[in-house]
C-alpha cells in the first residue's frame, strides 16, 4: 500500500503529461530572512501557481501562512532540512520535522538537504537514509537536495562531483535528487545516467539576463533532468508568473528558448 502511497503522491508534484517537474523552492527565509520576494509567501506561491507551477517547497510553519487554497492547484513539498547564514558553519544542516508531521498538514512530498564534502556529512547522509526510511514506511516521496560542499572543491559543478552526489541520494533512498547542473549538455547526461531517480536541476545563484536563465534549463532538459526545483531566479523575477510560464513552456512541452522568451512579452 505504501508504494501506491507514494504513487499517487509523486503524481501531485509533477505534470500529468510530460512527467516533468517544475518546482518552485521557497525556504529562504529561514536561512536568509524575510527576502524579496518572500515577504507575502501567499502572493508569491498565487503567482508561481498561475504560471503553471507543478509544486511550492517550503518549511513547516510557513504552510499555514502561506499555501494555495484556490484557483490552480500546485503540489506541497515540506523541507525537513535548516540552517541559518547566521550559523559558524551553514552547510550544517539539521533535520527540524519528521515525515509524520508533515503528512498531518497534508505535504504531497519531503525534502532533505545534504552537503556532500562538509564537516557534518556523516550526519546528514544518516539523516537522509533515516528520512529515506520513514518515507517507505508513509508512502511518501523523497526529494533529496545534493550539492558538493567540501572546503577543498573549487568548481562545485564539475560533472564528476555532480555525479557523484546525485548517486548518492540515488543510493541512500531518495525517489528524485535535486543538483547543480553541470553547465554542459554532454556531461550533465553522464550525471543522469548514473543516477537511476529522476533529476532536477537548482537555479543557483540570480543569472544576468532571462535568456541566460532559459538556456540553462532547456541544456539541462537536453540532458535528461526531467526539470527544475529553481527559488529566487524565478519569485524574484519582476514578473514571477511570466518567468514560470516560460520555464514550463521548456519543461512540459519542449519549446526553445526564443519560443519561451515570449512568454515574457
Amino acid at each position: 500500500m505504501t508504494e501506491i502511497g507514494k504513487k499517487i503522491r509523486i503524481e501531485r508534484i509533477m505534470h500529468r503529461e510530460s512527467r516533468n517537474m517544475v518546482i518552485i523552492p521557497m525556504d529562504h527565509g529561514l536561512s536568509d530572512g524575510p527576502i524579496k520576494g518572500l515577504i507575502n509567501v501567499a502572493d508569491s506561491i498565487n503567482k508561481v501557481a498561475d504560471g503553471g507551477a507543478d509544486a511550492v517547497l517550503m518549511q513547516k510553519g510557513i504552510v499555514t501562512h502561506g499555501h494555495r487554497g484556490y484557483g490552480h492547484d500546485v503540489g506541497l513539498i515540506v523541507h525537513m532540512s535548516a540552517s541559518t547564514s547566521l550559523a559558524p558553519d551553514p552547510n550544517n544542516k539539521v533535520q527540524v520535522c519528521s515525515v509524520e508531521e508533515v503528512m498531518k498538514m497534508g505535504a504531497d512530498a519531503v525534502s532533505i538537504h545534504v552537503n556532500v564534502g562538509s564537516e557534518t556529512e556523516a550526519d546528514q547522509l544518516q539523516k537522509l537514509g533515516s528520512v529515506a526510511e520513514e518515507c517507505n514506511y508513509w508512502g511518501m516521496p523523497l526529494l533529496a537536495m545534493m550539492y558538493p560542499r567540501g572546503k577543498d572543491i573549487s568548481n562545485p559543478h564539475d560533472s564528476e562531483l555532480v555525479a557523484h552526489v546525485a548517486r548518492v541520494g540515488a543510493e541512500l533512498g531518495a525517489d528524485v535528487v535535486k543538483t547543480l547542473y553541470t553547465g554542459d549538455v554532454d556531461t550533465f547526461k553522464d550525471v543522469v545516467q548514473g543516477c537511476p531517480v529522476p533529476v532536477v536541476i537548482a537555479g543557483g545563484p540570480k543569472t544576468n539576463t532571462d535568456k541566460e536563465f532559459l538556456e540553462m534549463i532547456q541544456g539541462a532538459m537536453e540532458g535528461g533532468a526531467r526539470g527544475v526545483a529553481i527559488g529566487r531566479n524565478v519569485f524574484q523575477h519582476e514578473n514571477p508568473t511570466k518567468i514560470t510560464r516560460a520555464i514550463t513552456e521548456i519543461v512540459h512541452h519542449k519549446k526553445s528558448v526564443e519560443e519561451a522568451l515570449e512568454m515574457l512579452k
